[in-house]
């Protein structure tokens, strides 16, 4: 624990932060309410801040599970790779900017309500990946290590297929926002990424 402390201070709290808050909100149901998204309100002033809070709760121990094993693979070694402060400033960001499309999807929606930490986790395995694209992963119940940026296409096939089949409060939009937002604000904060992923695929594949 210490070694996470020192090294990667940043994605070590956000890490236990974001079980600690999901698992009381699991024997607290009226945490939910205040916490969750509610596009409807934040659409009209209200409530701004679940924009973030609703990336630190979760529906059951099955999605926190599946987001902070994700966040675990990839967090910790983007932070060593990009920085502190530039990590928190993709994850917080993130978490906002995969909201806002669904604040505007259902501003109109009073019932509709959504959470999980799915738009900055995606973000971060994004980010991850123009930094590492073939590292390999063991993924239980895969019985063989794939690469880091097949594990991320995978993540947005089933977030799309989520989104269109699924009814169970979980922001499974937010996973393509997620990425879209972690690609960007990572080539903002390091232009020259761009060039070495390429030189990565390219020497991967001996183009």
């Amino acid at each position: 624990m210490q070694q996470f402390l020192n090294e990667t201070p940043v994605s070590f709290v956000i890490f236990v932060f974001t079980i600690a808050t999901s698992v009381y909100a699991f024997y607290n149901p009226s945490l939910y309410g205040r916490l969750m998204l509610h596009p409807y309100s934040v659409s009209r002033g209200k409530s701004i801040f679940q924009l973030l809070s609703s990336g630190f709760v979760h529906k059951d121990w099955q999605h926190l599970i599946f987001n902070m094993l994700s966040y675990y693979f990839f967090a910790f070694n983007l932070e060593r790779a990009i920085g502190h402060w530039q990590f928190a400033l993709l994850y917080l960001l993130s978490l906002i900017l995969s909201d806002l499309p669904t604040v505007q999807q259902h501003k109109n929606h009073y019932n509709y309500h959504s959470l999980g930490a799915s738009g900055a986790v995606c973000a971060v395995l994004f980010s991850y990946i123009l930094f590492s694209p073939f590292s390999s992963l063991f993924i239980i119940p895969i019985p063989f290590p794939i690469p880091a940026i097949v594990y991320g296409v995978l993540f947005l096939v089933y977030s799309s297929y989520a989104s269109r089949h699924a009814n169970d409060g979980i922001n499974h939009d937010a996973h393509f926002y997620g990425a879209i937002s972690g690609v960007l604000i990572t080539v903002l904060l390091y232009p020259q990424v761009i060039q070495y992923f390429i030189s990565t695929v390219e020497a991967k594949f001996g183009i």
